[in-house]
């Protein structure tokens, strides 16, 4: 956190370039099972999976890939998960900078049975990561196609993170 003129507080610099991109992060979305949103072990931080609502809670795109959902439809989805990624980030630090490193995605795509290209929709969390923390959210990445996700969303992202 930056503290400027009379002590207000201002955002930190991932919060700053993430502002210069438009996004705003909101208020962490609430688990909707028996779960908990996140865990931290030592300098590790584990965020369960975040399906791709809006800051209002409507789905960006809800359906399957390859069979209504378009891949840029799925990657600004897979957008969405990351934003609520880092919202999560955020209730669990306070601050983005304490993110040392963006360890690991893991995007489960709601894919029809011959959608081959999940890989390119979770680009859309995997660029949005190097866009707030640059070199330090380079991270290993795993994408799989499911059957289904809950309420029907298009794609879901969980994270690892090392933290300070």
């Amino acid at each position: 956190m930056i503290f400027g003129q009379r002590g207000r507080r201002w955002a930190g610099t991932v919060e700053q370039k993430l502002a210069e991109q438009g996004i705003k992060l909101h208020e962490a979305p609430t688990p909707v099972a028996n779960y908990v949103p996140f865990v931290r072990t030592g300098n590790l931080l584990f965020v369960s999976g975040q399906v791709c609502f809006d800051p209002a809670g409507k789905l960006i795109a809800k359906g399957k890939l390859g069979a209504g959902v378009s891949i840029e439809e799925g990657a600004a989805a897979a957008r969405g998960c990351a934003v609520n990624l880092l919202a999560q980030v955020k209730a669990a630090l306070g601050d983005l900078d304490k993110v040392v490193r963006v360890v690991r995605l893991g995007g489960f795509i709601n894919s029809a049975p011959d959608f081959l290209d999940g890989p390119k929709v979770l680009n859309g969390a995997s660029d949005l990561m190097v866009a707030a923390f640059g070199d330090k959210g380079r991270h290993a990445r795993t994408t799989v196609g499911v059957a289904s996700l809950p309420a029907d969303a298009a794609v879901e992202v969980e994270g690892v993170f090392e933290v300070a």
